[in-house]
């Protein structure tokens, strides 16, 4: 943020009362290009926002400088709107800046048709109205880049949803296959997804299926421990599947202990052994005899 200013007087406020239609002309002659955006905003809604804006400016500035003073609240918070807005719509943080920044030549120039006579006045006046406006467009910045943040950590959450679907395979039998590496973030999210799943649906079997897990290191067992035994106090027996040489390897390497864990190499050798557990029996329809059918 900008060093708070000193009170200072300043006609800014009448100067743009004055001068309101040819700033506002000024400064949308000024957003041409890439800060203007007409195939993210439209005309309306872009003079609507600079309009606003210009009239808080005039109310805050005839009675402070300051633009940490709560006679900018309502500006401050009209910025923050704004910021949010351009960046659903798909504006560059420079983009959204530059829609304050680019207001500083038509605020200038209304400046120096009001005090031109008193040049001490105007280079003051300029210097003032530069500190303001620089204050507003880090501002309107920190609010762009803050809301960019939650859409990419909401984007993120999100994703980790959509990368731990939990399937029903059967009747009481669950399958979670996991693809990727496996951080903490990412085991709470495929662990709760989990055991909402055993709690809707009853289900007494789990199969986390490892398949598509590159590497199993002590972390990961841990995370993968935690998931079991929190499935266990739910009522559900876990099975790993997709366990491959290399992971069977690195797992006795490092002293895992996985033996009240049963383990299985496919999801279809898990995928029996649940059936079993479940009470489930299939036998397979032998083919008939080819004279049996002839006969018939």
């Amino acid at each position: 943020m900008a060093t708070i200013l000193n009170h200072k007087t300043s006609n800014l406020g009448s100067i743009i009362a004055n001068h309101r239609d040819a700033i506002l002309a000024g400064w949308l002659r000024d957003m041409i290009g890439s800060t203007r955006r007409s195939d993210l905003i439209r005309e309306a809604e872009l003079q609507g926002q600079c309009g606003h804006f210009l009239s808080l400016l005039a109310q805050a500035t005839a009675q402070s400088t300051n633009p940490q003073a709560p006679v900018y609240d309502a500006l401050r918070e009209m910025l923050a709107e704004v910021s949010r807005t351009r960046a659903i719509q798909g504006f560059s943080a420079q983009e959204t800046a530059m829609f304050i920044f680019s207001i500083k030549q038509p605020l200038f120039t209304a400046i120096r048709e009001s005090l031109g006579k008193d040049s001490l006045a105007m280079a003051e006046e300029m210097w003032l109205t530069t500190e303001i406006i620089d204050s507003l467009g880090l501002y309107t910045t920190e609010a762009y880049l803050k809301t960019r943040e939650e859409t990419i950590r909401r984007q993120q959450e999100e994703m980790l949803e959509l990368s731990t679907p939990v399937v029903k395979l059967w009747e009481g039998i669950l399958a979670l296959p996991l693809i990727g590496t496996l951080d903490s973030a990412r085991t709470q999210v495929f662990m709760e997804s989990l055991l909402e799943a055993i709690v809707q649906t009853n289900s007494k079997v789990a199969i986390i299926d490892i398949t598509g897990v590159p590497t199993v290191d002590t972390v990961v067992a841990q995370h993968l421990l935690k998931t079991v035994t929190a499935a266990r106090l739910m009522g559900a027996d876990c099975i790993i599947s997709g366990v491959r040489p290399q992971i069977a390897q690195t797992i006795v390497h490092l002293g895992i202990n996985l033996l009240d864990i049963t383990t299985k190499a496919s999801l279809s050798d898990a995928f029996s052994v649940a059936l079993q557990r479940s009470g489930f029996r299939f036998v397979r329809q032998q083919k008939k005899d080819l004279s049996e059918e002839r006969e018939r």
